[in-house]
């Protein structure tokens, strides 16, 4: 169990959250959700003690262990993988080390045997005898074969990176797990994999992630950083959000009955206070006024961009044939004759062990990279726009937000590119920002503003949700749902996926499985 007592952060005069105080218990999972910059890894780190709280302090039972994600990919590159696992529990990578360090010594003294049974008797507590054991298991369940086990981290695939340093952070049953966006980079089968986990896992497990899918699978609480605080709600991320939407709903009308009678009141007041006969109920109306009080209704921090794809023209019957296409980059044969046909009304996820088989794919259909063999048919109707995975090449200029959107729009005027980018949270001084600087997520949306304004009738998304915050996400999801159009996407977003398509293609080695279904019914599909 890990408690805040009564934390406060702040930095300089802003306030991210204050009187923190929570109690994190034994078998439950806490989903720390809130707004991009509200303090949700902060508060990560000022529980791990990473960062000291302005005010408060973080308290956990005696000889209990914590075990953190760590966020840098390369920190252990000179050390072997399955080391770098063990580390998790740092006191028994300690010991190991200490341990071997002693029995190598050529002048092995009765002090160094008494130490080394001392080491031994800790090492034996900490179930050592199975460390090396134990660490394989969880990387083998992550995906990374036994045989890149004892290579080092520099010479393992950012991506197993990854994965790697999940392992350490589950590795040795911690009592509290702190997981900072667990699921980046991770594959489907992983992410599966790390729900179960964390479902059966039986001590605390404090989560901050934008996965609502994820969210939802594994969370028992969900502790929600807004309005400069932190409150705890039973239940998953549905939960949280329905109860939420209808507590303020309840709020607005409450206020709304407050703020009718208050109306009431003062017309009788008006009409009335220089009645004689009706002065006395008039002085009461007015004692009754001045005890209504408006609920405060306070904003959230929580901002919702209005994203909504109208295509120009309604697509006809043909929309797209994808016949026999053939690509090999560096050596590689990522795409070995794909052949499908996109239909009317077809919104279609592509699958893919290999992400960059995807990648190229949507390069080809986009028209930046030309296939070594096979061809596109598109239909007269069609017209399409690109979503890139890597968007980082449309914005290599100095431009400003707003000129650099006005180069995408029908309509130049700088106040309808202005009111749009409000729309898409680019309001006032936002918009006059140089589009070489801004961050991973305000370049998506910049993007997404760009498909929007281009009125295509097909849309292609490759991981369209990376950098988004859940707000962003939600309004993407349901942008995409009502879309006319037809759409070809790939996105780890489970609830996405989930939601938005009727069709699946999954780009299996050496052959193309296509299933019309959602993408519930074809992982079900897959695992009988």
């Amino acid at each position: 169990m890990i408690n805040s007592i009564g934390v406060t952060v702040r930095f300089g005069k802003r306030v991210l959250f204050e009187d923190v105080n929570i109690k994190f218990t034994k078998g439950n999972c806490y989903g720390l959700i809130g707004a991009n910059g509200a303090g949700k890894s902060t508060f990560l780190k000022v529980l791990s003690g990473e960062i000291e709280p302005s005010k408060g302090e973080v308290s956990m039972d005696k000889g209990e262990r914590l075990s953190v994600l760590k966020q840098d990919h390369y920190a252990y590159e000179e050390f072997k993988v399955i080391d770098t696992v063990i580390m998790g529990n740092n006191e028994l990578y300690n010991i190991m080390k200490e341990k071997e360090e002693i029995y190598a010594k050529p002048d092995f003294s009765e002090e160094d045997g008494m130490k080394a049974a001392k080491l031994e008797e800790r090492f034996a507590e900490l179930d050592g005898w199975n460390a090396e054991s134990d660490a394989a298991v969880l990387l083998n369940d992550l995906g990374i074969d036994t045989e890149l086990h004892n290579k080092y981290m520099k010479e393992i695939e950012a991506k197993d990176k990854v994965k790697v340093l999940l392992a350490q952070a589950l590795f040795g049953n911690p009592d509290v797990l702190l997981l900072d966006e667990p699921t980046n980079d991770l594959d489907i089968k992983a992410i599966d994999w790390l729900q179960e986990f964390l479902i059966n896992f039986e001590n605390t497990v404090i989560v901050v992630s934008h996965d609502r899918y994820f969210l939802n699978k594994v969370c028992t609480y969900i502790a929600d950083v807004d309005f400069g605080k932190i409150k705890v709600y039973p239940g998953n991320y549905d939960f949280w959000y329905e109860s939420s939407q209808l507590a303020l709903k309840q709020m607005k009308e409450q206020n709304k009955k407050k703020e009718e009678k208050i109306k009431e009141l003062q017309d009788f007041i008006a009409r009335f206070s220089a009645n004689a006969s009706k002065s006395k109920q008039a002085t009461s109306r007015k004692k009754s006024l001045e005890k209504i009080e408006l609920d405060e209704i306070k904003p959230s921090n929580r901002k919702y961009p209005y994203i909504d794809f109208k295509p120009d023209r309604e697509p006809g019957k043909e929309i797209l044939e994808v016949k026999n296409i053939s690509k090999t980059v560096n050596g590689e044969k990522l795409l070995d004759n794909v052949s499908f046909t996109v239909k009317r009304d077809d919104k279609i996820a592509f699958l893919s062990d290999n992400e960059l088989a995807k990648t190229v794919l949507f390069q080809i259909i986009a028209g930046e990279v030309e296939p070594d063999e096979g061809t596109l048919e598109w239909g007269t109707t069609i017209t399409k726009d690109y979503f890139p995975k890597d968007n980082n090449y449309l914005f290599d200029t100095d431009m400003i937000i707003v000129d650099w959107l006005r180069q995408y729009s029908k309509d130049p005027d700088e106040t309808y590119v202005r009111s749009f980018l409000g729309r898409m949270l680019f309001s006032g001084e936002e918009a006059l920002k140089k589009v070489n600087v801004l961050s991973g997520g305000e370049k998506v949306r910049c993007v997404l503003s760009k498909l929007m304004l281009s009125g295509a009738n097909l849309l292609i998304f490759d991981e369209p949700t990376n950098h988004l915050d859940m707000e962003s996400i939600t309004a993407l999801n349901e942008g995409m749902e009502k879309y006319k159009g037809n759409i070809l996407f790939t996105s780890h977003d489970h609830q996405l996926t989930q939601t938005v398509a009727n069709k699946i293609i999954d780009l299996k080695e050496g052959n193309v499985i296509i299933r019309e279904c959602s993408y519930d019914e074809y992982i079900e599909e897959q695992n009988v």
